[in-house]
């Protein structure tokens, strides 16, 4: 695992991004154009305990559908850059985080292996953003991070606490698993990841 700040950028002609990882640290600076996803990405980087910089724009004219999914692109790239070969981790995480009358619980395998299971009920506006848009930031996250994730909302009704408590599990479960325990190899029986 890396202790340097790793940066990935994604430019297109619908997103323009850029991330800036480190796996310990806390310091964090976010700006996507979509006030409600910068909260999300904030609330993420302070329960992992990562610093995290990350700005970008998209074509929020049309839908900020692509923006939310570039940004689970360039966010799970940097943080499997800056897991490395991912020796020594963990590699398993799993939360609760509770907010207000919402409960959720986000499990986590770093083994390469991406796959996503997202049972959250959202529909309508939180501020600016369709929060159905949600779920292609986390299998976008799941697919370029290479980790298995599975996504509960145990019970809630207000869609911003819904959200606001997946995000925090996550970040929950990514700080338990990127934490030292995995041995001083690979955490694989089979020596491999993937």
């Amino acid at each position: 695992m890396s202790k340097k700040k790793i940066g990935v950028t994604r430019k297109s002609k619908e997103t323009q991004l850029s991330a800036t990882v480190k796996i310990a640290g806390g310091r964090i600076d976010v700006s996507t154009g979509l006030p409600f996803l910068d909260h999300m990405l904030e609330q993420v980087a302070r329960y992992a305990g990562f610093d995290l910089t990350l700005h970008g724009a998209g074509d929020l004219h049309v839908d900020p559908h692509h923006l939310v999914e570039d940004t689970g692109i360039v966010l799970g790239q940097a943080l499997s850059q800056a897991l490395g070969d991912r020796a020594g981790i963990a590699r398993y995480g799993s939360a609760y985080a509770p907010l207000d009358e919402s409960l959720a619980r986000v499990v986590i395998d770093l083994g390469r292996r991406p796959y996503l299971t997202y049972n959250v009920e959202l529909r309508g506006r939180i501020g600016t953003l369709e929060s159905e848009v949600l779920e292609e930031f986390w299998r976008a996250l799941s697919i370029h991070l290479g980790a298995t994730i599975h996504v509960d909302l145990i019970r809630g009704r207000n869609r911003h606490h819904v959200a606001e408590a997946t995000f925090k599990a996550l970040g929950l479960a990514l700080r338990e698993a990127v934490a030292p325990g995995g041995g001083p190899g690979v955490p694989s029986s089979k020596g491999l990841l993937g």
